[in-house]
């Protein structure tokens, strides 16, 4: 049993910091539907969730793709007999500009989510974002050294 947890919380192949579970959208979906059910959310509701979160999912995959392909030519730069920084430094400030593109984007559906809420639900909501933030949530464990989200 504490083998599996030792391997749940090891970073993925990546070597990104990222646990499995925190980079698979289906087990983020599983996740947002069990906010759903804490939330008491009206059918309508839960069906713009699930439609304004694929919207999202669809916007971040080429994203992530772009930036997946930045990372591994990074290591490909820094690994360079002779590592060039001029290059080196342009494809850290690529990959600083994807991460803050793909931020922008999950802060804008995570406003849009909110203001579909009632002011009892956006108290549950902001509580859930909170505990999430200080690692202290369902979803906090993966964000405990990504200090970009806080």
């Amino acid at each position: 049993m504490g083998f599996t947890t030792v391997l749940v919380a090891q970073p993925d192949e990546k070597g990104d910091g990222k646990s499995r579970r925190g980079s698979n959208p289906e087990m983020r979906m599983d996740e947002q539907r069990g906010h759903e059910n804490a939330l008491d959310l009206t059918e309508a509701q839960k069906e713009a969730f699930k439609q304004s979160m694929l919207a999202m999912q669809k916007q971040l995959q080429p994203i992530r793709n772009e930036l997946g392909e930045a990372m591994a030519h990074q290591k490909t730069l820094a690994t360079a007999e002779k590592p060039d920084m001029t290059a080196i430094n342009k494809n850290i400030e690529k990959m600083g500009s994807l991460k803050t593109e793909m931020e922008k984007i999950q802060t804008k559906h995570h406003l849009e989510m909110r203001a579909q809420l009632t002011e009892e639900q956006r108290l549950k909501f902001d509580m859930f974002e909170h505990r999430k933030r200080d690692g202290k949530g369902p979803e906090g464990m993966k964000h405990q050294g990504d200090y970009s989200r806080r």
